[in-house]
């Protein structure tokens, strides 16, 4: 009925990687029945750690047989019973992705003696294979070898069906049990009190921190579909280990959702994000005071924390942009470094510039039609405020964004009808924008309430 596994391997995800034994005790509950264990050739060296890990060589796995050659005697030990391992998704990772390669498609129902631990023998210190066997004077003939492990986590799990008073081992095998696809040390009491509803989870390691931030429509299927699948690669697996806790916020919407996701790994910046932390805006516009008193406004490179006037990717973009501005307001060129060298401007040829350059036109009055540019630059972009529903009837949830720069989001209560700015802002919490956030809500521009006075 039960196949009690334990693999030995060249590192720690099936992908990359090979089985170097495997050992295999078929158990009916009571006693073993069939014995199964053997060296396998990986095919690819065995590092140096491993070799000092496991004791096992390249030349003890230079006559061993290869994974294709035991594959279908494999298949046939395990196909049709429960496949049983100390911390489950590992061993059962690597002998699916094997067999799937060889030919064979692996469908078991799993246990992982961790999480059973967990829930039969609460409260013990540790539950590695090694010390919850030296909890129990459970013997362990030869630690980090397949037949040595397989055969103590035989003998561990025939404890806990003993002492399964409350039925722990049946309600893991019943169909729909998290307990099949769990990280090891993941509580399914947390997956399971997580809402339907829109929100942002975090993962956390087992010091509390917090390793993983996503957003959810529905917050309970999306946490589930991080567990489900039989990935090999070594991001999953490092992954799934890693995770401990799960914690959660509630928001009213799943544009929400999106919007505090961003705000949360910008301020985290935790180690399994990968997509937002490189997405930014390059290029900026900035203004400046020069030593004369003119004001200056220059393309640079973006620079953390800095607040420039407006953003944009591509350099093109930014010089377009800027020679309209130049244009349309008789700005200096040499004031604006589109131009450099001594002589005069190309733009008093043009009749553009006034001679701010040769300081023939006074500061004030040049910085007079710089200003008009920022603010006709600033105007061109979006306000917009969005009115949805809230997590209860009491209130609407409200985002809003200022002459393209996200303010902040919150609560408002149901009875406020207005469209005035000043009326939102007393209820919305204020957070660091960046260009994921402003991405999101360009699109609501056109279609969101107008601003009053803006």
């Amino acid at each position: 009925m039960y196949a009690i596994v334990d693999i030995e391997t060249t590192g720690g995800h099936a992908s990359a990687n090979g089985i170097t034994e495997i050992a295999v005790f078929l158990y009916d509950g009571k006693e073993i029945t069939q014995h199964y264990q053997t060296l396998v050739n990986p095919g690819i060296p065995i590092p140096y750690y491993i070799e000092s890990l496991t004791g096992i060589s390249n030349s003890m796995v230079a006559e061993a047989p290869p994974f294709e050659a035991i594959a279908p005697l494999l298949y046939d030990l395990l196909k049709d019973r429960i496949f049983v391992a100390h911390n489950v998704n590992f061993d059962y990772s690597f002998i699916k992705h094997q067999l799937g390669n060889a030919g064979y498609d692996l469908q078991c129902k799993k246990l992982c003696t961790v999480r059973l631990g967990r829930k039969i023998f609460p409260g013990l210190r540790s539950y590695s294979l090694g010390n919850i066997c030296r909890h129990f004077s459970i013997p362990v003939n030869g630690r980090h070898r397949a037949g040595g492990d397989a055969e103590a986590t035989t003998h561990l799990f025939g404890l806990m069906l003993a002492n399964d008073k409350e039925k722990v081992i049946a309600a893991a095998l019943k169909v729909g049990s998290k307990e099949q696809f769990l990280p090891p040390n993941l509580p399914p009491e947390q997956v399971k009190s997580l809402p339907e509803l829109p929100g942002v989870y975090y993962f956390h390691d087992h010091k509390g921190k917090i390793v993983y931030v996503g957003k959810a429509k529905d917050l309970k299927k999306r946490v589930n579909s991080h567990f489900t699948g039989h990935s090999t690669s070594r991001q999953r697996q490092n992954f799934l280990r890693t995770i401990h806790s799960i914690t959660h916020q509630e928001t009213a919407t799943e544009l929400m959702a999106c919007i505090l996701e961003s705000v949360e790994i910008k301020r985290l910046w935790p180690i399994f994000n990968y997509a937002q932390k490189r997405v930014e805006f390059r290029y900026g516009f900035y203004l400046f005071e020069d030593q004369q008193g003119y004001l200056r406004l220059a393309i640079e490179k973006k620079r953390k924390y800095s607040h420039p006037v407006h953003s944009f990717n591509l350099l093109i973009d930014g010089h377009r942009l800027l020679r309209s501005l130049i244009k349309e307001f008789e700005l200096c060129p040499k004031l604006c470094f589109l131009q450099k060298g001594n002589g005069t401007c190309a733009g008093i040829t043009a009749a553009t510039c006034k001679g701010a350059c040769e300081k023939a036109e006074p500061p004030a009055s040049y910085n007079e039609r710089m200003l008009a540019a920022v603010a006709f630059l600033q105007e061109q972009q979006p306000s917009v405020i969005i009115i949805d529903k809230g997590r209860n009837s009491s209130e609407k949830s409200c985002i809003l964004m200022e002459k393209g720069r996200f303010y902040g989001m919150g609560y408002v209560p149901a009875e406020v009808n207005t469209t005035a700015a000043e009326h939102f802002r007393e209820y919305l919490t204020q957070y660091a924008e960046n260009e994921v956030i402003i991405s999101l809500l360009r699109p609501y521009a056109g279609n969101s309430r107008q601003l009053a006075g803006m």
